[in-house]
């Protein structure tokens, strides 16, 4: 048996995206843009999947503007929001310690052309603190950026009032809800932010298509010049079949969203307990109550992470240190960092998580071959190394 839990990584297509993305490469291969019948064609599978994406978030299709995934659609919010104000003297951005690469690079980069930059610390359970954020923001601040939720601990910030301190000083708010979209009810209105990231893989879609709402009247300038695509947002020809597949597993994800929350959380909290309890010297990083429902991410008390998950690759079992995007660095995550966790419990932390294919049964395998590995791999840290001759 092979076991997949790293969701937060990338989900495999659900079968109805497959269906749609085969159909559209063939059927529909025109040019959005062309006023002919094959162009129309196209417009009108962008129309369909702009109208699913805008009903999964609350939002109106006007507002939706494609990419070509979460990197790019958290580029967009904060270079265009950036570009949009300097003129107005704002140059100041604030973001929490835990963002994606794609936020915190995207920072340094604006740091360099003269931005001041301010990164929030977290609370050890992995929530940003409002008041933190409330102290940190001024007049001169351009953007606020907080992710919906982590895509390793799995942690749900509270978007909402932190929004709300961000527009008291006239600042904007982005929330990266890639980790969140799909999984968890995500209403714009509702967190009353700005400008907010999704990515289609994240939730059964394809690669290659993504994102970036935007608010009725929020002033941004483009970071790809071109042609009028996107209402003169986003330059570039469409990439019809990955945005129509996004359309068909975002309409899946609101129609199954609850259940399907549900069935996962289970799963979650079936292989959570298995694990401490199995396992000595396990612990949960993060807030247990306030996270989406299908991650958990568990430090192993004198395990090296790296070393348990190549041991568990071996077994058929995948899942990850972290992001997907950091893999090949030696650094502990800078989320649990953030957090103020110890370097070993940083070092020796897995991120497990589920989805739409995950069964009880690949729960009860991992549980099953967890404990021996761990007990074998400690027994080896615990050998003294050989004398030399």
């Amino acid at each position: 048996m092979r076991v997949y839990f790293d969701y937060n990584a990338t989900t495999p297509l659900s079968p109805e995206v497959l269906d749609a993305l085969i159909g559209t490469s063939r059927d529909i291969f025109g040019n959005a843009s062309s006023v002919h019948h094959f162009g129309q064609q196209a417009k009108a599978a962008l129309d369909q999947a702009r109208s699913a994406l805008a009903t999964l978030l609350n939002a109106d299709p006007s507002e939706i503007v494609f990419t070509a995934g979460g990197t790019e659609s958290d580029n967009f919010a904060i270079r265009g929001a950036a570009d949009a104000l300097e003129p107005t003297g704002r140059r100041h951005l604030v973001a929490s310690a835990i963002e994606h690469e794609a936020v915190l690079n995207t920072l340094k980069a604006l740091a360099r052309r003269g931005w001041r930059t301010t990164l929030i610390p977290l609370t050890a359970s992995g929530i940003v603190d409002p008041e933190r954020v409330r102290a940190a923001v001024t007049d001169e601040t351009a953007l606020v950026s907080v992710m919906h939720a982590n895509n390793e601990i799995g942690t749900i910030q509270p978007i909402a009032e932190i929004a709300a301190i961000a527009h008291e000083r006239g600042a904007l708010m982005h929330t990266d809800a890639v980790q969140s979209a799909g999984k968890i009810p995500v209403d714009v209105r509702a967190l009353g932010v700005d400008l907010l990231s999704l990515s289609a893989h994240k939730f059964n879609g394809p690669k290659g298509a993504g994102i970036l709402w935007v608010k009725r009247g929020t002033r941004m300038q483009p970071i790809l010049t071109g042609g009028k695509h996107e209402r003169s947002r986003r330059a570039g020809t469409e990439n019809v079949p990955a945005i129509a597949g996004m359309g068909v597993a975002a309409a899946q994800a609101r129609t199954k969203m609850t259940a399907e929350g549900a069935r996962v959380g289970a799963l979650r909290d079936r292989l959570e307990a298995g694990i401490l309890r199995e396992v000595p010297g396990t612990q949960v990083n993060g807030s247990r109550e306030h996270r989406v429902p299908n991650t958990t991410n568990v430090s192993f008390d004198r395990v090296e992470a790296e070393t348990l998950l190549i041991a568990l690759d071996l077994e058929g079992i995948a899942v990850s240190t972290g992001s997907a995007c950091s893999s090949g660095t030696l650094e502990p995550s800078h989320v649990l960092r953030a957090m103020g966790l110890p370097a070993p419990r940083t070092q020796s932390s897995l991120r497990f998580s589920l989805g739409l294919f995950s069964t009880e049964a690949e729960v009860d395998r991992v549980i099953a071959v967890l404990p021996q590995l761990v007990e074998k791999l400690r027994g080896l840290a615990r050998k003294p190394a050989h004398a030399g001759r």
